[in-house]
Parts: structure tokens; sequence; C-alpha cells
């Protein structure tokens, strides 16, 4: 795109000078690399709730099941830290995944963000990808467990 614009101005400027010129036009090749980045914001204290009259927001409660080997990184909506070892993905359409760690995370939640970068087919998957953490820390995904609500009454 940038380089069609160039060869357009190029051309352009060589066409209102009144004189036929001939411009080398040169190749040059332009690499994209894409990240998906998800930060999840810090939640209020329960102090700051109360201060501002707010009660805070029920949590779900969810039953999981055996999940997906990959997901879509295209599909991801949204992210939230549910523990040390664990990254539940909301995808697009309100479905639930929830990312099992390796290991703990301890700084998974420090900055209040994270990274994730999809390998070439877009795609994150258990046993190949990971989470990067913003202080730089790398945590493995062992597998992914699909979240279901369970209706509370």
């Amino acid at each position: 795109m940038i380089a069609l614009a160039l060869i357009a101005i190029l051309f352009g400027s060589a066409g209102t000078s009144g004189r036929q010129s001939v411009a080398a036009a040169t190749v040059e090749q332009l690499t994209v690399t894409q990240s998906v980045i998800i930060r999840v914001p810090a939640r209020r204290s329960h102090r700051a709730n109360r201060r501002a009259h707010v009660d805070p927001p029920a949590m779900p409660v969810f039953r999981d099941r055996r999940g997906p080997r990959c997901i879509d990184a295209g599909a991801i909506a949204g992210a939230a830290i549910s523990a040390p070892d664990s990254v539940d993905f909301i995808l697009r359409g309100g479905q639930r995944v929830r990312a099992r760690l390796e290991d703990e995370c301890p700084a998974l939640d420090y900055y209040s963000g994270f990274y994730v970068k999809p390998a070439g087919d877009g795609k994150i998957c258990a046993n190949r990808d990971s989470i990067r953490t913003r202080s730089g820390g790398d945590c493995q995904v062992d597998r992914f467990r699909l979240l279901i609500p369970i209706p509370q009454h």
C-alpha cells in the first residue's frame, strides 16, 4: 500500500513537469508482523467499591469440560486472569475457554496484562504456544478447558 502510494506520487510529479521522463521503478519488500496483545485491567478493590457505593458484581460460576486443542486468536474478545496457573479467554459470541498453564505464572497479573503471539496459522495451541507476561516471563499453555456457566437461582 505504501509502495503503491510512493509510485503514484513519483509518476504524478513526473507528469506535471511538462517533460516526458521515464522513472526507474524499484521493488521494495515490506514484511508486516502481527501480535495479539491482551491487557487485563486491574480490578477495583472492595474498599474502593464501598467508597463509590457500588456493590461488586456477582461472579459467575462455571463447570469446565474438555476443551479444544487450539483456539483462533482472531476470535478472542477479552481475557481474565482466573488463577495463578490459568487465564480465561472470552471469545466472540460469549463462549469462555480456560487456558491451563504448565506451572504457576506469578508475574501474570503484576503489570495488569500479558501478551499472546499466535503462530503463523493464527491459532493459539496447547503444548505449543505460551502467554508472555509484560515483565518478560513465559508461561506455556498446557491445555484448554471449555467453561460452561451454571445457572444461578
